[in-house]
């Protein structure tokens, strides 16, 4: 009988070994970690004739990062509005590179927003697999501050811990 289990057990460890070689090297070990700060932004309308005017419409993005991410970014919004007051959406994507909380890199931002009657609800996102540098492995969410007309974010991420 104890035979037996023996060869169960070495079996089991055989099999575990083949699947922890079939999936790849175990991944890196990552940390959560918090941004925040001002930051600085410029929009500009982007010529769109074939775009239903007044309904649709395209904007170019120009931000300043400062605080835990000093970082440059560029990138393009579609926004729609509707004939009721208060009520409209945009969605954008924007490249930051610079630092954050002093690694390099750059990464891609997407957003997607409503505003139901007055009511916003806002997501902006890391892409996945968008780190370069020293922020391959980015992953998070970043929440836009807008208050007294200045903008700030909070931005909740994890990266793979640094060697």
């Amino acid at each position: 009988m104890k035979t037996r289990y023996a060869i169960l057990f070495i079996f089991l460890c055989a099999l575990t070994t083949l699947a922890q070689v079939a999936a790849g090297s175990p991944k890196e070990k990552t940390v959560t970690s918090h941004a925040k700060g001002p930051f600085d932004v410029k929009l500009a309308p982007l010529a769109s004739p074939e775009l239903p005017q007044g309904v649709l419409a395209r904007m170019s993005i120009d931000k300043q990062f400062h605080g835990d991410l000093e970082a440059t970014s560029k990138g393009e919004m579609m926004t729609a509005a509707t004939a009721v007051k208060n009520s409209a959406g945009y969605v954008a994507m924007e490249q930051v590179t610079g630092k954050l909380n002093g690694r390099s890199g750059s990464f891609i931002l997407q957003h997607s927003a409503t505003m139901n009657r007055g009511v916003p609800q806002l997501s902006v996102t890391v892409v996945p697999d968008s780190g370069t540098d020293q922020l391959v492995g980015l992953a998070g969410t970043m929440n836009i501050i807008i208050a007294d007309g200045k903008h700030s974010y909070d931005f909740e991420y994890t990266l793979p811990e640094s060697h």
